[in-house]
């Protein structure tokens, strides 16, 4: 029994060191993916600068062969009749000549540097979009075998299947979060909440009674509280909101995410975020919208907690039947190696991300900022009809 026991968690850590390697290398090709694409830009714009030259080089030498033209025929009547023109003449017509060759021959080499350049750039690009190509297709086929050894061969062994076990049981536990956060969510938003609005009405009229009374300082405290109870409703109703946004059923996703971090930069001072929607946007059934929200709110959190930053750019991609969220900070970044295995927070995303059938990628160094994408499938079992 022992042995049977020893052959299985050997097993089951030769299979977990196995996809976690692979899942690295993925991360890997994409950190050179995005470097590539970073290059590709660069390239681009130099490329159009190259071309501007070029054509202003061609222009140029346009000129200066009609001057030169000019130059040469001045040249001829003068030498024809050397006589007619005195030795000044003769001089200068020489060497306005010869200043256009020079010029000229100049012109010319520089837009055969401009041109090879040109080339070259091209060259490089079309090797560039190879490479961008290339590693994006390497990417979708490690995560073909990812997503192959994670799922079917799960069914192999004791020790995969007590693994599938605890997916299932963190499944369950995420779950029973959501439906516990709704509840509450509901709870105070029927109880607190509206009891602290009826006290505020409650101290506007005896705000009013005192006036008519005169006591200036009982009206002073009457006003100090009606201010504190104002405050008060306002962070039950944020912490309603943080449970689980109203905006989120009536609304849609991306209003929502776009209400939820104007509020978090106005809480946060000194912290800017930057959001933007690109593509169709589209409805999906409440549990999708939900977890791709707990994400961006993971993450965003993240960033304000440890990463010290400044600016923060949230961004959604609706692209045909993907949906990529991207979240980066300007912050102070971490070790990937030292955080992976100890930050609840990413495990959370990652268990979501997985729940989705998606994927993440985390891509920081220190002093570097962080960048994290997911990549969710856009199925048509979670559109909202």
């Amino acid at each position: 029994m022992k042995e049977t026991t020893f052959d299985i968690q050997t097993l089951d850590t030769i299979f977990n060191n196995m996809v976690r390697t692979m899942d690295q290398s993925k991360n890997d090709i994409f950190i050179i993916s995005e470097q590539s694409r970073q290059s590709f830009e660069e390239m681009q714009s130099e490329l159009k600068m190259v071309k501007e030259d070029i054509s202003r080089v061609i222009t140029e030498g346009d000129y200066l062969e009609d001057m030169t033209r000019h130059s040469r025929r001045r040249l001829a009547d003068v030498s024809k009749s050397f006589m007619n023109y005195s030795e000044e003449e003769v001089r200068q017509a020489y060497e306005v000549a010869n200043d256009l060759l020079v010029r000229l021959s100049i012109n010319k080499m520089e837009e055969k540097q401009l041109r090879h350049r040109r080339d070259e750039l091209d060259r490089r690009l079309a090797g560039l979009m190879e490479t961008i190509e290339r590693a994006d297709q390497l990417v979708s086929q490690v995560t073909t075998v990812v997503n192959y050894l994670t799922t079917d061969l799960k069914n192999v062994g004791e020790a995969l299947e007590s693994a599938r076990h605890k997916s299932e049981f963190g499944i369950r536990i995420i779950q029973a979060q959501e439906e516990e956060r709704k509840r509450l969510s509901r709870d105070i938003h029927d109880g607190p909440a509206q009891m602290l609005a009826n006290v505020l009405i409650r101290s506007g009229l005896i705000e009013k009674t005192y006036t008519e009374k005169g006591p200036d300082k009982a009206l002073a405290e009457l006003a100090d509280l009606k201010e504190m109870v104002r405050s008060a409703l306002y962070e039950v109703r944020r912490i309603i909101y943080d449970l689980r946004p109203m905006a989120l059923d009536d609304l849609g996703l991306i209003p929502t995410l776009k209400k939820y971090l104007t509020t978090v930069e106005e809480y946060q001072k000194g912290v800017t975020i930057h959001f933007r929607s690109t593509g169709q946007e589209r409805r999906f059934n409440s549990n999708f919208e939900v977890s791709v929200f707990r994400l961006v709110q993971e993450s965003v959190s993240n960033a304000l907690k440890h990463a010290n930053c400044t600016d923060i750019w949230v961004k959604a991609e609706w692209i045909h039947d993907i949906m990529n969220i991207i979240i980066k900070d300007n912050g102070k970044g971490f070790d990937q190696k030292e955080v992976k295995d100890k930050s609840f927070g990413l495990i959370g995303m990652r268990e979501r991300i997985d729940l989705l059938k998606g994927e993440m990628n985390v891509i920081s160094n220190p002093g570097t900022g962080t960048t994290i994408l997911f990549r969710i499938p856009l199925r048509m079992d979670m559109i909202d009809y």
